[in-house]
């Protein structure tokens, strides 16, 4: 099929392999691509942590993808990263599987941090780029789905950060991350942007507070996968600084033409993996057969709600899972299975924005 720019595919499951190969299958974005084609894989690896932490690319997604690649013909693969500022990214190679990924795939593991960078211009705006990224004729950008301290979310769109040097990281800082962000990604483009959805963090970039949500998401355009990204988690797409002056600059569009679903949310309650902050949220809720997608998209909900201090809503009678259909019950129904609640939101899964928008209605 055509890969069109404004479409989103995801797939469900709990086997990052096959949902990867399955995406790719149906969207192969590199048919008859030229076998000289050079091409670099972007995951994120900010710290030494492995993904069940809920902070870095799943290994697992990253070499599915790779045998996508060579099953094309491709074989002029690097995988590139540069770690958070004070963070070795040798050590997070090792840490994160990459390197033993490196081992059985051939591919070539590039540490930015020690790369050259030269200067670039975007929009009148002078930034510093590594070479390395700038010299590959495809860019796949592999970031986790998560929330960030300063920038609220991290997904395709703030992954390009780790393309750049040290210095210009702290420069980023300095001038608020969101606007070198959103102009970094208009002359750095993704060709192609798989997102770990699997096992992202609630409330901070370094892990610790994993929600499993079961879902890999692919697009080509970054500001479109980052706005159907922000409302799995609860967030309103232009309330995302970053997101929003991407798509100013031109980066991309908010919404999708078509949403392609493949696979469905996967049942397996006693695997579903939180953090202490999440199981507090979900205390009170009853669960029964509940999907760790929809489960997750509640989790990112009840914490938006915390935070914005309506903490009555977090007393509400909640009701969840496969368990509850054709069931009647008082209260509030999350997803499609809960419909016969006396309030329900709809969906399989439904989205956090609209489970968010649905508690401070209550």
């Amino acid at each position: 099929m055509t890969f069109s720019r404004s479409e989103i595919f995801v797939a469900y499951g709990d086997s990052p392999s096959e949902m990867v190969r399955t995406l790719l299958e149906k969207i192969d974005p590199l048919a008859n691509a030229d076998p000289a084609l050079r091409i670099g894989i972007k995951p994120n690896l900010v710290v030494a942590k492995p993904a069940k932490s809920g902070a870095t690319t799943s290994p697992e997604v990253v070499e599915s993808l790779i045998g996508y690649l060579h099953s094309r013909g491709l074989h002029d693969i690097c995988v590139m990263e540069s770690s958070w500022v004070g963070e070795d990214t040798d050590r997070a190679f090792d840490a994160c599987g990459y390197r033993e990924l490196a081992r059985r795939t051939g591919v070539k593991l590039v540490n930015l941090e020690r790369a050259p960078a030269k200067e670039v211009q975007a929009g009148g705006v002078s930034l510093r780029v590594c070479t390395d990224v700038l010299d590959v004729d495809y860019l796949i950008n592999v970031p986790v789905l998560k929330a960030h301290c300063q920038t609220k979310m991290t997904c395709a769109l703030k992954n390009l950060k780790g393309c750049i040097p040290d210095s210009e990281k702290r420069r980023f800082h300095r001038l608020g991350l969101h606007e070198p962000i959103a102009r970094l990604n208009t002359v750095l483009k993704s060709d192609l942007i798989i997102v770990d959805a699997l096992c992202g963090d609630l409330t901070f970039e370094e892990g610790g507070n994993p929600v499993r949500m079961d879902r890999i998401i692919a697009g080509a355009d970054p500001v479109l996968v980052d706005s159907y990204c922000a409302r799995l988690i609860g967030l309103e797409p232009l309330a995302v600084e970053h997101i929003r002056i991407a798509r100013e600059l031109g980066v991309g569009d908010i919404e999708p033409t078509r949403v392609v679903e493949l696979g469905a949310p996967t049942v397996r309650p006693s695997q579903i993996v939180t953090g202490s902050l999440a199981q507090s949220l979900l205390c009170k809720v009853h669960q029964r057969q509940a999907c760790s997608a929809c489960v997750g998209g509640l989790t990112h909900a009840l914490y938006r709600v915390r935070e914005s201090g309506n903490r009555r809503a977090l007393d509400l009678d909640i009701h969840i899972g496969q368990g509850y259909r054709g069931v009647s019950v008082e209260g509030l129904g999350i997803g499609d299975c809960a419909s016969k609640a006396s309030r329900n939101v709809p969906g399989c899964p439904p989205r956090a924005e609209d489970i968010v928008k649905a508690l401070q209605e209550l």
